[in-house]
């Protein structure tokens, strides 16, 4: 298994736009489905924004000081999608904007996803070595294992929060 920092976080995008694919055609009647789906795809945003927030954004930001307004728009882009994970979560999968809400979470966060392999990624895979990128996907891995699940979990929103508050 690779620790290419890169590689990993691909993995994890792809397995959320899986999930995104999955809501997407599961149909208007489909509430309960549709329910569960979007438990998975906030556990897995939680997860993934949390190790991209503690590992990956201030490494890069350190050793590739040029990107720090990716690094700014990539943390304003997450902190986004954890007020909407924090908002369906609260949500009963039958509520009127619950459709709507996720519908807004996927586009974000599609567009997120797109931009950082598109543009970002690049960038980071030119300007740091192979070494480097797997030292970073090691603590990736390491975080993800303390990755908080859910947008109630204290950590996860002791994040949020004091995002709110900066």
């Amino acid at each position: 298994m690779s620790t290419d920092a890169i590689v990993l976080l691909k993995q994890d995008h792809q397995e959320i736009k899986k999930v995104f694919r999955d809501f997407q055609g599961a149909g208007k009647n489909a509430t309960k489905q549709k329910g569960r789906l979007v438990a998975k795809m906030i556990e897995l945003l939680t997860v993934h924004t949390y190790i991209e927030n503690e590992v990956m954004y201030p490494e890069v930001r350190r050793l590739l000081p040029d990107l720090e307004d990716d690094v700014l728009e990539s943390y304003e882009e997450h902190h986004v999608a954890d007020l909407l994970c924090m908002e369906l979560y609260a949500m009963d999968a039958e509520a009127e904007r619950f459709d709507a809400k996720a519908i807004v979470l996927i586009e974000i966060v599609t567009h997120h996803i797109d931009e950082e392999e598109s543009d970002w990624f690049p960038k980071v895979r030119d300007g740091l070595g192979r070494k480097q990128l797997s030292d970073l996907g090691a603590q990736l891995l390491t975080a993800k294992e303390k990755a908080p699940r859910s947008p109630a979990q204290p950590s996860a929103l002791k994040k949020t929060v004091d995002a709110i508050l900066k």
